[in-house]
C-alpha cells in the first residue's frame, strides 16, 4: 500500500464546531419516533443539527479495478464526449481532471492514485483549520493531489508542468483553453448538459474504466433502493435548502441533491417539484418539510442561513418547531458524482426519521 493510500484510509473529520447532542432513529416506523432513545454525537447551527461531521472513510475509494477490454485499438481507444472524439491511452497513468465529478469517479472506479493533478475548491465555512482544498468526503489522500486551479479556470502551466498522458474537464471551458489543453495531452470534456452519472461514466470510460463505473452505479442504485426501503422513505417530505450570500434556493429535482433523494424514494414538498428556485425572503412557508435539509454556500452562505434560521418565520416552519432540521456538508450535498451520492444515501440513513 501506497503512503497516499494509507493517509486516504484514515477517517476524516468534515464538519467541526461546538459538540453537541441530538435525537436520530434509523427506524422506518415513525411510531417509534422518540428523540429520547436516540444518540448521536453531532454539533448545532441555528437550532440545526450538523450531520457527518466524523465521516469515515477508510476503504472508501474501489480498489484498482481492471482496464476496459473492449474498445482498445492497440494502446488507445477512441472516447467521444461532448461531441468531440478523442484517442486516449488504454490505460492512462498520469491522470489530470479538472472537475470534481472526474475527481469523484475517479475515486469511485479506483483510479485516484493515478491523478497527478486535480481542482481546487474553497473551504467549506464550518471546515476545520486543518481542512485542505478538496472535499473532504473523499479523504485526506485525494486532498494531497497536486492543485490545478479551480474548477472553470486551470493552470495551464502547472497541468504542462504534471507531464499529464490525459486531461479530463467540461465543456464550460473556453476554446482557447482547450486548444492549450490539445497542445498538452488528449482533453476529453464531459457534456454539462448531461446528467451527472452520464458525466460520472464518462470521465471513467476516459481513465479506461467505464466498466468499473458502470458497476458502480449499479451498486449505488441497488443501495438507494435498499436505504429508501429500509427508512420508509415514501412517508417523508424533505425539503432542501441552500443558502447563499443573497439568499437562499429551494432545490429541485433538477439538482443533484434532488436527484439522490428520488432514487431513494424520498418524496419532496409540492413547491421543491421541478426546477430549482429562489426562496422568497418575505415567505418562507414553501420551505416547508416533515423535515429540511439545509446547506451554506460558503461563509456568506452560513452567515445568511444563521440569520434567516433565527427568525420568528424560520421558528414557526413545521419542522423547526419540531427539531427536525439538519444542516448537510455542501460540498456533498451540492457535489456529483458517485462517491458524493453515497455520501448523501449515508446522511439520509442516518437522519429521515430522526430528531435534532
Amino acid at each position: 500500500m501506497s503512503d497516499r493510500s494509507r493517509r486516504h484510509a484514515r477517517s476524516v473529520v468534515a464538519l467541526a464546531t461546538i459538540p453537541a447532542m441530538f435525537a436520530l432513529s434509523a427506524c422506518g416506523d415513525t411510531s417509534s419516533d422518540d428523540a429520547s432513545t436516540i444518540v448521536r454525537t453531532t454539533t448545532n447551527v441555528a437550532g440545526a443539527g450538523v450531520v457527518g461531521i466524523e465521516r469515515d472513510t477508510a476503504g472508501l475509494c474501489a480498489l484498482p479495478q481492471p482496464v476496459d477490454s473492449v474498445g482498445q485499438q492497440g494502446d488507445t481507444r477512441l472516447v467521444v464526449g461532448s461531441g468531440r472524439a478523442t484517442t486516449v491511452p488504454a490505460d492512462p497513468q498520469r491522470v489530470v481532471v479538472l472537475t470534481m465529478t472526474a475527481l469523484d469517479a475517479s475515486c469511485a472506479v479506483g483510479t485516484w492514485e493515478r491523478v497527478v493533478g486535480a481542482p481546487t475548491a474553497p473551504l467549506a465555512p464550518t471546515a476545520p483549520p486543518s481542512g485542505l482544498l478538496r472535499p473532504d468526503y473523499l479523504g485526506t489522500g485525494i486532498a494531497e493531489i497536486a492543485g490545478v486551479g479551480p474548477e472553470g479556470s486551470p493552470d495551464v502551466d502547472a497541468i504542462r508542468a504534471l507531464a499529464p498522458d490525459v486531461i479530463i474537464g467540461g465543456d464550460a471551458l473556453a476554446p482557447a483553453v482547450t486548444a492549450q489543453l490539445d497542445g498538452i495531452a488528449p482533453t476529453v470534456l464531459t457534456r454539462a448538459s448531461s446528467s451527472w452519472l452520464e458525466r460520472s461514466t464518462l470521465a471513467a470510460a476516459a481513465m479506461g474504466r467505464r466498466d468499473a463505473a458502470t458497476r458502480a452505479t449499479e451498486q449505488y442504485r441497488a443501495r438507494a433502493e435498499t436505504v429508501g426501503r429500509e427508512q420508509n422513505s415514501r412517508i417523508t417530505e424533505a425539503s432542501l435548502v441552500r443558502f447563499g450570500a443573497d439568499g437562499a434556493q429551494l432545490l429541485g429535482d433538477d439538482s443533484f441533491a434532488g436527484q439522490v433523494l428520488a432514487q431513494a424514494g424520498v418524496r419532496r414538498p409540492g413547491p421543491q417539484l421541478g426546477e430549482t428556485r429562489a426562496l422568497p425572503q418575505d415567505d418562507l412557508s414553501d420551505a416547508e418539510g416533515d423535515l429540511i435539509y439545509v446547506m451554506f454556500d460558503g461563509q456568506a452562505g452560513l452567515e445568511r442561513g444563521t440569520e434567516v434560521m433565527d427568525s420568528d418565520a424560520w421558528k414557526d416552519l413545521g419542522a423547526a418547531t419540531d427539531s427536525r432540521v439538519f444542516s448537510v456538508d455542501d460540498t456533498v450535498w451540492s457535489g456529483e458524482g458517485l462517491v458524493a451520492a453515497g455520501a448523501i444515501l449515508t446522511d439520509v440513513s442516518n437522519t429521515l426519521n430522526g430528531y435534532v
